[in-house]
């Protein structure tokens, strides 16, 4: 279903076997055996899902082996990671607009920046409401 969503195939196993698994955390070696996959596969698939905010790398305690770990609210996590590069988005669409007003092109980075403004305000609130709720449902 995640690659069907668009997530790449190798991301997309990674990320499951994470979410299926108590610990939400497992090694390289364990993700390749459980998956059947190469290590290079699994770092590959790694570095993906570190860099959308999906899961983490630590190190083992009193080891060197690495852990890859996913967040408890993870697809929160890489909304709110996000919100920001939204709002990092917004200024440079900005002074493309401006710097192209007048054209075409200019009129497409308006709509752009339009959307990505609207997409942020919306998704702040969205991201607070999840907080109000998440506090209210799944308080440990």
């Amino acid at each position: 279903m995640l690659s069907d969503a668009g997530m790449a195939r190798m991301p997309a196993r990674v990320f499951a076997a994470l979410l299926a698994t108590d610990s939400g955390a497992l090694t390289s070696a364990e993700l390749s055996e459980r998956l059947r996959i190469s290590p290079a596969a699994v770092s590959g698939a790694v570095r993906y899902l570190n860099q959308v905010n999906l899961v983490s790398r630590e190190r083992e305690a009193g080891t060197r082996r690495e852990v890859y770990r996913i967040y408890d609210d993870a697809w929160y996590e890489s909304l709110f990671r996000r919100e920001q590069a939204l709002i990092n988005w917004e200024g440079a669409l900005r002074e493309g607009a401006e710097a192209l007003a007048g054209t075409p092109a200019g009129a497409r980075l308006d709509r752009t920046l339009a959307f990505t403004e609207f997409l942020e305000r919306e998704l702040t609130g969205l991201l607070e409401r999840w907080r109000l709720h998440r506090k209210e449902h799944f308080t440990q």
